[in-house]
């Protein structure tokens, strides 16, 4: 295999195939923190308690999400390769293994949410008024775990196969549904019910249906055969299984532990007045604006990366992945300017004033600060996921987790009591670390590690050649 030199690298069908992926998922994700923020403000007359229950309500399901995306990662790395190297057995199955585990987090999830509402709020705040909203709420959005679990598993198909324009597409009718019934049922417009908060959970039940359907229909019209094949779904040998959870279960143990840990963070924001509750509820919706964009990058890395990988040419896919890690930088500094200086007529509209607007804009300062070098460490993980190594990135996050973010975390929120800008600070102030040890990973080339035939057969060619360049 050729090796690709820095100056011989093309840069146009790199970039071309990276906005080919990156802005569909990337205008999916907008859509949806965009229908986030319109949510927030449609039942922000209710007021500030409202705005924070909702805000609590979902910080329940980004742990669902923490709990059944190892699962989503662990089968984007499969169908990726076994989309470079065509093997469309293994695209099946991998995606067949990923759905039954994630759908068995969301009928977990669900139950909480549909029959244990009030201990969920309870756990992430003291506030009784807050947590009768939030039980509300989660009554009826439970109903729609479900389904939002079941289109993200289709959407990692989908995006993992280069098909972005499908998901999209149903985010879009998604939304559209999610936003017109919140203007029926939060406030009893056409006939139906004044609903409040309750109308806003039956509008997200509604769109989820919406998105599924969405999406089986226009694979059908495509002819996305992939996606329907049910009996290939569940044709798993042994040695597949074993094969499966030894990749996937350092990414599960990642999102698992790191989801309890983010918890243990909501926890301790949650203490605090119900002014600030309010100001994270906003701010959440802001970041995942930043995170929407950062997600087409992600998404294209672990795509055009782990398909080279499976295709054997892993000189290319070392290429591209320092490529992406700074562009994705530089692209969330731009979002994140961008949503700063934006920042007074956003939060203004999400009814935040006085305490609650400036403790909305400090979070907000906080994180784009730090943002550009978080994203570099997600997308680096995101990366080596992709290519066959769950391990470093899983480990380095954990530990840095729990031995520093947690401790710091606690200690400045029960022991000193210190303000709410400091907790949250030092929800980060492991981020740099990483970087340089994640930075150090990326250039020795060892998170390449196939599991395709063509990707391994290439594998020691491309080892020994990283082995020249560092003696050299």
């Amino acid at each position: 295999m050729e090796n690709v030199k820095k100056s011989s690298f093309p840069w146009k069908t790199f970039l071309k195939s990276l906005a080919i992926i990156a802005f569909p998922v990337a205008l999916q994700n907008l859509l949806t923190t965009t229908a986030s923020m319109v949510d927030t403000m449609m039942v922000a007359p209710l007021g500030e308690q409202t705005v924070g229950a909702l805000g609590l309500c979902a910080q329940f399901s980004s742990l669902m999400f923490s709990c059944y995306w190892g699962f989503s990662g662990g089968g984007s790395l499969f169908i990726a390769q076994y989309w470079g190297s065509k093997e469309d057995d293994g695209i099946q199955r991998s995606y067949g293994m990923m759905l039954a585990c994630m759908m068995t987090v969301a009928i977990v999830f669900g139950c909480a949410a549909l029959f244990a509402p009030e201990w969920v709020m309870r756990v992430y705040t003291d506030k009784e008024t807050i947590q009768q909203i939030g039980v509300s709420y989660l009554r009826i959005v439970g109903f729609a775990y479900l389904m939002q679990v079941l289109s993200m598993a289709m959407s990692t198909l989908l995006r993992s196969t280069e098909r972005v324009r499908i998901p999209m597409l149903a985010s879009i009718a998604s939304v559209a549904t999610n936003l017109f019934l919140n203007w029926v049922f939060i406030y009893g417009n056409l006939g139906a019910p004044a609903m409040g908060v309750r109308g806003a959970a039956l509008a997200t039940t509604c769109a989820a249906v919406v998105n599924v359907l969405s999406i089986c229909v226009m694979a059908k019209a495509t002819g996305f055969v992939h996606l329907f094949r049910v009996r290939g779904h569940f044709q798993w040998t042994r040695e597949y299984l074993k094969l499966f959870f030894i990749k996937c279960f350092p990414i599960i143990c990642n999102e698992l532990l790191i989801g309890v840990g983010n918890m243990v963070i909501n926890i301790t924001l949650g203490r605090q007045n119900e002014q600030v509750i309010a100001a994270i509820a906003v701010f959440r919706t802001l970041e995942g604006l930043i995170i929407g964009f950062f997600a087409g990058f992600s998404s294209a890395s672990s795509i055009l990366v782990g398909k080279c990988v499976g295709a054997g040419e892993l000189d290319t896919a070392y290429e591209r992945a320092k490529r992406l890690v700074y562009l994705c930088s530089g692209a969330i500094l731009t979002v994140g300017l961008c949503v700063l200086a934006l920042h007074r007529p956003i939060l203004t509209a999400m009814s935040l004033s006085g305490e609650s607007f400036q403790a909305g804009l400090t979070l907000l300062v906080i994180y784009i600060i730090v943002s550009v070098i978080r994203m570099g460490n997600w997308l680096q993980n995101d990366t080596y996921r992709a290519s066959g190594d769950a391990v470093t990135g899983t480990v380095l996050e954990i530990v840095f987790m729990y031995l520093m973010v947690l401790p710091a975390v606690l200690i400045t929120g029960f022991v000193l009591k210190a303000p709410y800008w400091v907790i949250f600070l030092c929800c980060y102030i492991d981020e740099p670390i990483r970087y340089v040890l994640m930075q150090i990973h990326l250039y020795s080339g060892k998170w390449i590690r196939p599991v395709t035939d063509l990707g391994m057969a290439a594998l020691p060619a491309f080892r020994e050649k990283r082995k020249r360049k560092q003696r050299a």
